[in-house]
C-alpha cells in the first residue's frame, strides 16, 4: 500500500477503511499532500477479527461517493484474500450492491493476497460486476508491478463491457476449443446486446485468448474465420464493433510458444483430459526455449518447483 500511495498526484484524495468483524473508517477521504498522515494510517493497520467484506465495501463506496468527482477516476481498490464470513457472505448478495455503485461511475479494482482459502473466484467476479480489474499479489516484486507499471491501467478504464466473439469458417476448421475463460462466458444471442455485463479494459493492457483448432486437412494459411470485438468507449460513450479475419502465421513466435507453454502448464494442473499425453517436462522444455523477460524467467522457475515437488 505504500508503493501505491508513491504513486499518488497531488490533486488526489485517498481514504482508508478496514473491516474486521466490522468496517470501520480508519482515515477519512485525505488530499495526497498529506502524505505523512496517509502513510502513518496504514502503519497502524493490522489483522482483527473475522472478515465482513460486504461492510467493509460499502463503507469504501461511502467514502468514494463523499469525494465523488465527475470526469475524475472515482475508485474503490480492495485488498483481501476474498473469504467473507461475517454479514453478506454470499457473492450474489455482495455483487448486487456494487453494480448499483458502478451505474454511478464507482468503480471497483481487487487485488488477491494469501494462500490457502483465498478465494480467487469471488476477488474476479467482484471486479467483473464492479466494472473495474482484478490482479493477485504473491509477492513485493509483483506489488510494485501492478501498482507502479500496471497502475494506469488498473485504475484507468478505456473500454467497458468488451466481448469478444471468434467465429470460424467450417469448411476450414473441423473442431476448436478455448483454453480457459469458462467463468467469462457470454452466449453468441447475447454478443450484440449492449445490456449483457462485459470485461473492463485498462489503458495499456492487451487480452490474450488462446484456442487449440483441429484443421480440415485441405485448410490453407488463408483466413480461418472472423473475430469480432464489440466494446463500450468511455472516451466517445458509444458502443463500437470492430472484426477482423482470423490469420494463421506458418511459422509462431517465441511469444506465442512461451504462451502456449504457460497454458499447457495449467492444463495439466487442472488435470484436464487434454493434457494425458503431455508433461510437466515438456512445459519446462518449451517455455525455457521461448523465456525472454524476468516474468517469463519466473514462470520457468515455477515449472522447475513443480516437477522438485513429491509425486502423490
Amino acid at each position: 500500500m505504500n508503493v501505491l500511495v508513491d504513486q499518488l498526484q497531488p490533486d488526489d484524495t485517498v481514504g482508508i477503511v478496514v473491516y474486521g468483524s466490522n468496517g470501520r473508517v480508519v482515515l477519512p477521504p485525505t488530499s495526497a499532500k498529506q502524505r505523512p498522515a496517509i502513510l502513518s494510517a496504514i502503519a497502524e493497520l493490522k489483522p482483527e477479527g473475522s472478515t465482513n467484506a460486504e461492510e467493509g465495501l460499502l463503507l469504501g463506496y461511502e467514502l468514494a461517493s463523499r469525494s465523488f468527482e465527475r470526469g475524475a477516476i472515482n475508485r474503490v481498490i480492495l485488498c483481501s484474500d476474498g473469504v467473507a464470513n461475517v454479514g453478506e457472505t454470499g457473492a450474489e448478495g455482495i455483487l448486487r450492491s456494487i453494480e448499483d455503485f458502478s451505474r454511478k461511475e464507482i468503480y471497483l479494482s481487487t487485488f488477491g493476497f494469501g494462500m490457502g482459502n483465498y478465494n480467487d473466484v469471488l476477488m474476479e467476479q467482484l471486479a467483473d460486476k464492479g466494472e473495474g480489474n482484478y490482479a493477485y499479489i504473491d509477492s513485493f516484486s509483483e506489488a510494485k508491478r501492478v501498482f507502479t507499471e500496471a497502475l494506469t491501467g488498473k485504475l484507468q478504464t478505456i473500454a467497458r463491457d468488451v466481448k469478444i466473439q471468434v467465429e470460424f469458417d467450417p469448411a476450414k476448421v473441423d473442431s476448436y476449443r478455448l483454453l480457459g475463460y469458462e467463468n467469462r462466458d457470454v452466449r453468441d444471442e447475447d454478443f450484440r446486446n449492449d445490456k449483457t455485463d462485459a470485461g473492463e479494459v485498462g489503458a495499456g493492457h492487451t487480452v490474450t485468448a488462446l484456442y487449440e483448432i483441429k484443421p480440415k486437412k485441405a485448410a490453407d494459411t488463408a483466413p480461418l474465420g472472423t473475430v469480432r470485438i464489440r466494446h463500450h468507449d468511455v472516451a466517445t460513450n458509444r458502443v463500437e464493433e470492430t472484426s477482423q479475419p482470423v490469420q494463421v502465421q506458418t511459422t509462431l513466435s517465441p511469444e506465442l510458444k512461451f504462451l502456449a507453454s504457460v497454458a499447457e502448464f495449467a492444463e495439466i494442473l487442472r488435470e484436464s483430459p487434454w493434457s494425458e499425453r503431455s508433461s510437466l517436462h515438456d512445459v519446462l522444455e518449451l517455455a525455457k526455449a521461448n523465456a525472454s523477460g524476468e516474468e517469463q524467467r519466473e514462470f520457468v522457475r515455477l515449472v522447475e518447483s513443480s516437477l522438485a515437488l513429491p509425486k502423490h
